[in-house]
């Protein structure tokens, strides 16, 4: 997770999932935090890395509700919902659940962030994919659907769909996922600043501020 184009401590990966809640109310948070360092002085780059927390979901997707009865019961579904809709709300997200019927295949989703990250709009792009499934309830496994996240990102849209229609990165993906999950991460979000790991979870913007602030010392330490 090094980029030899990033400054010296100042690059943010992070390692998500498109269909993950939790990396949407953190991006929020993230904001908060670089608007605070930004007023310090302190800028950083940040990039979007892959992991599946569904790697064997069928390429199709499937029925969201089934899927949540059968993996957590009806009621904890219900009620995991509606904590993941007040914490949304907290920072200004408006998700709606009653609209997502699909669980789908994030492979797709994360080839997509890929491309718009090698075209310097990942951000737009992964802000594009986040809101199509949380708040539209629109099926981010569909090609469509993507190839629209990419439009309103900014890239061309008979590339995307060509891209799409291959299946170009998809080992790469898959690789990307297996390293993640070898590093240690086995939940998202999960924050790193030049490979060192900062902190998992959506936290309050103040402490992933202080914790980015932290690990830049701890690395500026190191090079010295």
């Amino acid at each position: 997770m090094n980029d030899t184009d990033a400054a010296p401590g100042t690059r943010i990966d992070i390692v998500s999932d498109a269909i993950c809640p939790w990396c949407y109310i953190g991006k929020r948070k993230l904001e908060q935090a670089l608007a605070m360092l930004d007023a310090e002085g302190l800028r950083f780059t940040v990039r979007w890395n892959p992991f599946q927390l569904n790697p064997d979901m069928p390429r199709e997707g499937r029925n969201r509700t089934a899927y949540r009865i059968a993996k957590f019961g009806a009621e904890r579904a219900a009620t995991l919902d509606t904590q993941i809709v007040e914490a949304a709300s907290a920072v200004g997200l408006s998700f709606h659940p009653e609209l997502m019927t699909r669980t789908p295949n994030t492979l797709d989703a994360h080839r997509l962030i890929w491309l718009a990250g090698k075209n310097g709009v990942q951000d737009a792009a992964m802000e594009a994919v986040f809101a199509a499934y949380f708040v539209e309830g629109r099926d981010i496994g569909d090609h469509g659907v993507l190839t629209a996240c990419g439009a309103a990102a900014g890239l061309d849209e008979a590339e995307v769909t060509a891209f799409l229609a291959s299946d170009q990165l998809a080992t790469e993906m898959r690789a990307a996922d297996r390293a993640a999950r070898e590093t240690g991460v086995n939940g998202v979000p999960s924050f790193f600043l030049d490979g060192y790991g900062l902190f998992s979870g959506a936290q309050p913007a103040e402490q992933m501020a202080e914790a980015v602030r932290r690990g830049r010392g701890i690395l500026q330490q190191r090079a010295a």
